[in-house]
C-alpha cells in the first residue's frame, strides 16, 4: 500500500456542498437578507394557517434555511472580513 501524503488526502477533507448551498454572485445585504426572511416567516405563518400541504412547506422552509444561511455569510463578510 503506497504512503498517503498530504496532497492524496486533503480533497477528501473538504465537504462536498450542495449547489443550492453555494453562493452565487449576486451578494445581497444583510438588511435585505433580514427583509426576505421575515418574509418568508410571514408566508409559513400563513402556510400552516390554511393547513398547506407538505410540498408547499417544504419549498418554504428550503428558502427560508437558504436565506438563513445566506444572512449569516453576509455577516461573517460584514464583521470578519479578513476571514470571509
Amino acid at each position: 500500500m503506497p504512503m498517503m501524503t498530504a496532497t492524496m488526502i486533503a480533497p477528501a477533507l473538504r465537504p462536498s456542498v450542495p449547489s443550492r448551498f453555494r453562493r452565487g454572485r449576486a451578494r445581497p445585504t444583510v438588511e435585505a437578507l433580514l427583509e426576505e426572511i421575515s418574509g418568508l416567516t410571514a408566508e409559513r405563518q400563513r402556510l400552516r394557517e390554511d393547513d398547506a400541504d407538505g410540498a408547499r412547506l417544504e419549498r418554504n422552509r428550503v428558502k427560508l434555511v437558504r436565506a438563513q444561511w445566506e444572512l449569516s455569510h453576509a455577516l461573517i463578510e460584514r464583521y470578519l472580513p479578513s476571514l470571509a
